[in-house]
């Protein structure tokens, strides 16, 4: 058993702040979604597009991306703290690693969309590349990853009449299963998780691209780690600013030039996946300068007269995982048949309005939970795990008067 020393290095805030923000952002993209059962009768009605579309430009894509950048900032905050102690972090870093994918795979038997089963087995790739010492190296190797490489290869492929490239993903044709829009068990909802929802994540993440896009935003994150992006905030005030107006401009331009640029790829009848591949890369694109512009814009506004304002985000940052899971116990009942059903009733504006609330009241609630307690229940778990111990602090001492 390992002894457990804590360090008390204060917290970048910032960062906590900018993590609640990605789970704020992921939970007002999962609640109009329905908790994935909209895809099974999207709205037609042009209002409540509206709402489902004000979610999805804004978040959808960009909520995740969030967390897998502050995901890689994590990993080497981890283990260069350890490292400063003497300590190699590395087999422990990946049991961890490996805690995080069994609390997503029991997490996935309630709600297949789960991803934390993902980030941690995309944890594992950004070990070796810790060791790399050239911080230009690796933003050239997340850049790389960023720019789909598998699709890009298929693209090619599929234009010089390779069957197998102009062949539709899986995840295109995939219906709904009846489990979660009719049937009134529960068990019958994990087992539908586990032989069904389970294959179809991993599927989606792999032919959709968000693998190769885990691990470049993982390994840039990394980089803003090792060069006190959070924690020497001032030091970046021009870069924030310059990078703000650039992946603005960038965000603008793919979204207007999107479909001149869709129409410059070939397509044919038999030779369909380039230009749908195509489409598929830019929108993933915008997606990422949208991320860059939210983020950005965040920490301009956090580090000037919106302090006080959006560090009301930081505890929820704290215990995301906890709070990230809480939120699919609590809501996908609301929506599966083995609840009360309310996918095929449930308007999109209203399931807005009841994730606005729902949200304020965990921010609440966050700030409540530490004040008597050091880390969030889950938080402390995966902790107490990792070390292989109980004795991780977890009641927070009254002060000493």
């Amino acid at each position: 058993m390992a002894t457990f020393k804590p360090d008390f290095i204060p917290r970048m805030e910032g960062l906590d702040a900018l993590r609640g923000f990605a789970l704020m952002g992921l939970f007002l993209v999962h609640m109009p979604e329905l908790y994935e059962l909209y895809w099974a009768h999207p709205t037609t009605d042009p209002t409540q597009l509206l709402w489902h579309n004000a979610m999805f430009i804004t978040f959808a894509g960009k909520s995740f991306s969030l967390l897998a950048l502050c995901f890689g900032v994590s990993f080497f905050i981890i283990m260069d703290r350890a490292a400063k102690r003497g300590v190699d972090f590395t087999v422990r870093f990946l049991w961890r690693l490996a805690l995080l994918g069994l609390i997503g795979i029991i997490h996935g038997l309630w709600y297949r969309g789960d991803v934390l089963e993902v980030l941690a087995l995309m944890g594992v790739f950004l070990v070796p590349f810790y060791r790399l010492k050239s911080n230009t190296l690796l933003i050239v190797l997340g850049v790389f990853f960023l720019l789909q490489p598998l699709q890009i290869f298929q693209i090619f492929s599929a234009l010089n009449g390779a069957d197998w490239a102009n062949k539709a993903p899986g995840f295109w044709t995939a219906t709904t299963p009846d489990a979660y829009l009719t049937g009134k068990s529960l068990l019958e909802t994990i087992r539908m998780n586990w032989v069904d929802g389970h294959p179809f994540k991993w599927s989606f993440m792999y032919e959709s691209g968000r693998l190769s896009q885990i691990l470049g935003l993982s390994l840039i994150g990394m980089v803003l780690g090792r060069v006190h992006f959070f924690g020497q905030p001032q030091r970046f005030i021009q870069f924030r600013l310059i990078g703000l107006v650039i992946a603005a401009v960038a965000a603008l331009g793919l979204w207007f030039g999107k479909p001149a640029l869709v129409a410059l790829m070939p397509t044919s009848e038999a030779m369909f996946m380039p230009r749908s591949l195509w489409d598929t890369m830019l929108s993933g694109w915008f997606d990422l300068s949208l991320m860059t512009v939210l983020m950005l814009g965040f920490l301009a506004l956090y580090y000037s007269f919106a302090h006080g304002l959006l560090n009301l985000l930081a505890p929820v940052g704290r215990m995301t995982l906890t709070l990230y899971v809480a939120q699919s116990i609590i809501f996908v009942p609301v929506f599966y048949s083995f609840g009360l059903g309310l996918h095929a009733t449930m308007l999109q504006s209203t399931a807005v309005l009841i994730a606005i609330p729902a949200f304020i009241a965990q921010v609440i609630f966050a700030h409540l939970w530490f004040r008597a307690f050091l880390y969030g229940p889950l938080e402390w778990l995966w902790r107490a795990a990792t070390y292989l111990t109980v004795k991780v602090p977890f009641i927070r001492k009254a002060p000493v008067v």
